[in-house]
Formats: structure tokens, sequence, C-alpha cells
């Protein structure tokens, strides 16, 4: 369902001082939907603070140049948080909340969520959600347009790099006429396609390039091709030089093999226990499958979290696989 914007102007009137967090390892559309609407909520006079769970991944700390995003436990302590309003950016879950979440439930403040994926939790908060969205990114522009805030180039930059990663660049199924007019208006307000991009993707460490090398490696076809799956160890970090974040988008290295329809990558965790992601290009869902495990997320992306080695992983997880390709 499309979000009521005129719900959500009048919303935002009510509160002068907004707190803004998004889920743990935080990717480029809620860092980016979270820098965007907090120069949004700016335009308006309101004060706003960015605090999240975990820390920028070092490959996306130029969308926050001036250093505005806070770390829970780092910059400020969870009795410090005083706020009118909790506005929690890119998820519904609280599991997507780590740290964040206690101060998230335990809260004096009204509690606002804007979100485009499709599980959600009951946290008790006034919900602006719309799943058809590519991006939260996106709907943060719209949020832009109810308040009659002009696009700037400092809202434009980090709006653009969530749209566009969130779609794979424009590639995902998500993509849609509307996602273009949406990206040009970001351009005529200043963000750079070709600066994002090498940003993003031409800044590889060498121990990004091998770890990658030995994702790609261990990839392994089940299904006559239709599936593929590889993994990532928690000592093949120290080995390569790699952070964990230098495995975002790696799964979809995977589905450039011809005839592949859905792809699995496992992460080990430096705490124990590996992060699931799944991708589709079929009719398989990916969040019905990542909700068998306690995650969510879209129909052709979707996570989780499981404990357990990796063989243990891989028995118990690549046969919800297969069967939900069926």
């Amino acid at each position: 369902m499309p979000v009521n914007w005129k719900k959500f102007k009048d919303t935002i009137a009510h509160y002068e001082n907004f707190v803004l967090t998004s889920h743990i390892r935080p990717d480029c559309d809620a860092l980016g939907s979270e820098l965007g609407m907090a120069e949004v909520l700016r335009a308006v006079g309101k004060k706003v603070r960015i605090i999240n769970a975990h820390d920028t991944p070092p490959g996306l700390q130029f969308l926050d140049p001036a250093g505005n995003i806070e770390v829970l436990r780092r910059h400020v302590e969870a009795e410090d948080i005083q706020t009118d309003c909790i506005m929690v950016l890119d998820t519904s879950a609280w599991a997507q909340l780590g740290a964040m979440a206690q101060v998230v439930e335990e809260t004096r403040a009204d509690k606002l969520i804007v979100d485009h994926h499709l599980g959600e939790d009951d946290m008790g908060a006034l919900l602006f959600k719309d799943t058809s969205a590519e991006a939260t990114g996106h709907l943060v522009v719209q949020a832009a347009d109810a308040l009659g805030v002009p696009l700037t180039k400092k809202m434009a930059m980090p709006l653009y790099a969530a749209i566009a990663t969130d779609t794979g660049w424009f590639r995902f199924s998500s993509t849609s006429a509307d996602t273009y007019r949406c990206i040009a208006r970001l351009v005529d307000a200043g963000a750079s396609p070709t600066e994002i991009y090498g940003d993003l993707y031409e800044r590889d460490t060498l121990g990004r390039v091998k770890l990658r090398g030995r994702i790609l490696s261990r990839t392994t076809a089940e299904l006559g091709g239709r599936l593929v799956y590889t993994w990532v160890l928690a000592e093949d970090f120290e080995k390569t030089g790699a952070l964990p974040s230098d495995t975002e988008d790696a799964i979809n290295l995977t589905l450039a093999i011809a005839g592949t329809d859905a792809a699995v990558i496992m992460i080990e965790q430096l705490k124990g226990g590996f992060k699931l992601s799944f991708r589709s290009r079929c009719e398989m869902n990916c969040n019905d499958v990542a909700r068998v495990f306690g995650g969510g997320g879209h129909k052709a992306a979707a996570g989780a979290f499981i404990e357990g080695n990796i063989e243990t992983v891989k028995e118990k997880v690549l046969p919800v696989v297969m069967e939900m390709m069926k």
C-alpha cells in the first residue's frame, strides 16, 4: 500500500527532536536513507541525531564525510539518548536493530517506521511503509516532497546510493520507470553517478579481492545448476586481510552463472553463527525462505541468521531452499 504522506507530514509537525536509526551491518539503503532523512528533517527546522548499533563499514564512510552518524556505546550511552521521536528506517524487525532494540523498546519517545521490507514486528510504532518500493531511499524522496523540501546535493548523494545499490544498479526486477524518474531528480539535485559508483566499486582493497576469490572458488551448483551456493568462514578474513563488510554484494557475483535461478551465501560471523543471504530470479520467495530461519526481506532478496558450523548450516539451509524452489 502507498504511504499516507499527509499523515506523515502531520505527524512530523508534532516533534522537534528526532533520533534516526537503522539495522545492524548497515548497507547503502540504511545509511543513505538515514542521512537523506536527517537533511530533510533539518530543512523543516527539526533537530536530528543518527545513532546506529554498528559502525559504518569503511567502504561506505564516503556517504558520511562529516561523521554525523553516531554509534551506540561508542559516542553515546543508551541512558543519554533523549528525544521526542525515534524514527527507524529500512527495517521493521527487532532482531535487525541490534543493541538499539533496547533503546527503541524502552524509550518514552514516540516511534515511527519508514521501510519497504515485507516482514515486520510490532514495535509499537506508527508505520509509513510501502513494500512495493524498491528502496527506503525512494520513500525518503517522497517524504521530502510531502514536507515541501527541495532536494539538495547533500540529500541526493546518499539517496542515489541507497536506490542504486538496492536495485543492483537498476538491474533487479524491482526497478521501474518511477525508479528512473526519481533517480533523474537526484541527479538534477547534484548526485554524481560516476563519483558514487567509483566510491562503491572502484576502491577495492587487496583483501577484498582475495576474499572474493575464495568466495567464488567455493561456489557449488545444485538442481542442475539452478541453485548455487557458497560460504565465507571467519578465518577467511584474517587470512585475506579482508573485513566482514567486504562480503557485501558478493552473492550477486554467483548469479552471473548461466542458468542460475537462486543463490545462497553463508557468512560466518566473528562472534559465531552464520549470516544467510538469499537471492532469487525465479518464483521462489526469498522472504519466505528467510522467515524459516527467523529472518526476512523481499521476494528477490532476503537474509537471516543461524547458529552452527558450516556443515550443519548447509545441512539445515540448503534442503529448505531446494524445497522452496520446487
